[in-house]
């Protein structure tokens, strides 16, 4: 049976999906980048106050901008690149390898019809997002 990467991806958004899974990447470089910018302009115009001035402007905007982007888990899995998507789905198959199946539909049939193989992906999917694109997940909202 050749094993296709894209079954297996829509595995993972079914799941996901089902979960109303999303998850938010963490932007706190740009945040930094915004606050130092703008102390850096405020220090240009002010002087000593308006490196404070600008500082505080900057880190509340910087804050503003890094804070709930959170996308559909989903809509991240087909975004990625496909070196990740390949990653992602050696770590499914390991999984999933024992299932026989034709066809997305049924694969997703037969994940979804065992509690355990979900929870496994589950589990696996929220390791993977956690940890290697440093996210942070949110569920059923």
């Amino acid at each position: 049976m050749p094993v296709n990467l894209n079954d297996v991806m829509q595995l993972l958004c079914h799941i996901s999906e089902e979960r109303r899974m999303k998850a938010a990447i963490k932007h706190s470089g740009r945040g930094a980048l915004v606050a130092g910018a703008t102390a850096f302009v405020g220090g240009l115009v002010g002087g000593p106050p308006g490196i404070a001035v600008g500082g505080a402007v900057g880190g509340l905007l910087g804050a503003w901008m890094t804070s709930g982007q959170f996308k559909p888990i989903p809509q991240i899995i087909l975004e990625l690149p496909p070196v990740e998507q390949q990653r992602l789905y050696d770590r499914a198959y390991a999984i999933i390898s024992h299932l026989e199946w034709t066809d997305a539909a049924q694969l997703i049939a037969l994940v979804m019809a065992n509690a355990t193989v979900q929870e496994r992906l589950l589990a696996m999917l929220t390791s993977y997002i956690a940890n290697e694109l440093k996210a942070e997940i949110q569920y059923g909202q």
